[in-house]
């Protein structure tokens, strides 16, 4: 495996021991409804994903086995996202999220987080291939199933909200409402699910950045002035990991263009 860059924020007060991982674990796991893992080695690959070592976190999950590798799907998806340079190779990572993840549904059909991470990770592949071509690829109903079943298992998955609502604000976006229809997009359930994932994990930066990424897609300029309050919420959380971090940094950025 190459060296993957570096976290490149301080990550000091992301550093969680084993005690303070279970003390802090609905806060760090609003999102993805992640159980509390019993395996002590899953526990502290969690706390590598925390602390922003994200290739140690993906290399020691793999080894784990078992919920081992949906630390080592987040850690890798997270990090292709964000900190990856090179296009080649993030779309090479998702592929490899993607492979993974469908072993882990196959394996554990009742495990939302495989679902999920299979979906997150074909949704990103989606939109770095193009998504009118990923639609083409008949990806999109791959996607928004996945999504769909993480939220049947999952019910408070506010992450798969943020992921569905997404789903439908790219659609509609990138092919208009009419030919998004056939893809089964809808502009009032994205905007549901949004509004949905925000009442689950109110503090969460990138369920503002998308709410307001999703109210422009689908509602065009009349909705910038809300996006932009979303953006300046999200810029003003407070980060409890590395990828909470990411997410605060790039609404900072963004609102800085």
């Amino acid at each position: 495996m190459a060296k993957w860059t570096a976290f490149p924020y301080d990550n000091a007060s992301f550093s969680y021991d084993t005690a303070a991982l279970k003390k802090h674990w609905s806060r760090l796991h609003t999102g993805d409804a992640e159980p509390l893992p019993k395996d002590d080695k899953v526990l502290a690959a969690w706390a590598l994903f925390h602390a922003g070592e994200f290739q140690k976190a993906c290399e020691a999950g793999m080894k784990a086995g078992g919920a081992g590798l949906t630390v080592a799907n987040k850690a890798q998806a997270i990090y292709a996202n964000y900190l990856e340079k090179s296009e080649k190779t993030k779309l090479s990572m998702f592929q490899e999220v993607v492979s993974r993840a469908e072993q882990q549904v196959s394996a554990e059909p009742n495990n939302p987080n495989a679902h999920y991470w299979m979906a997150y990770a074909l949704g990103r592949y989606s939109q770095g291939i193009s998504v009118a071509k990923a639609l083409a690829q008949g990806l999109g109903s791959k996607v928004k199933t996945a999504l769909e079943t993480t939220i049947k298992l999952a019910p408070k998955h506010a992450d798969a909200h943020i992921a569905l609502g997404a789903f439908h604000a790219e659609v509609i976006d990138k092919v208009g409402k009419l030919l998004g229809k056939t893809q089964g997009a809808d502009a009032a359930t994205g905007l549901k699910l949004f509004q949905q994932a925000l009442k689950l994990n109110p503090g969460s930066a990138i369920a503002m950045i998308e709410y307001a990424n999703g109210l422009v897609m689908l509602e065009g300029d009349k909705r910038l002035k809300e996006a932009e309050k979303l953006y300046a919420q999200a810029a003003e959380c407070t980060p409890a990991d590395a990828m909470e971090c990411l997410d605060v940094e790039m609404a900072k950025a963004e609102l800085e263009d």
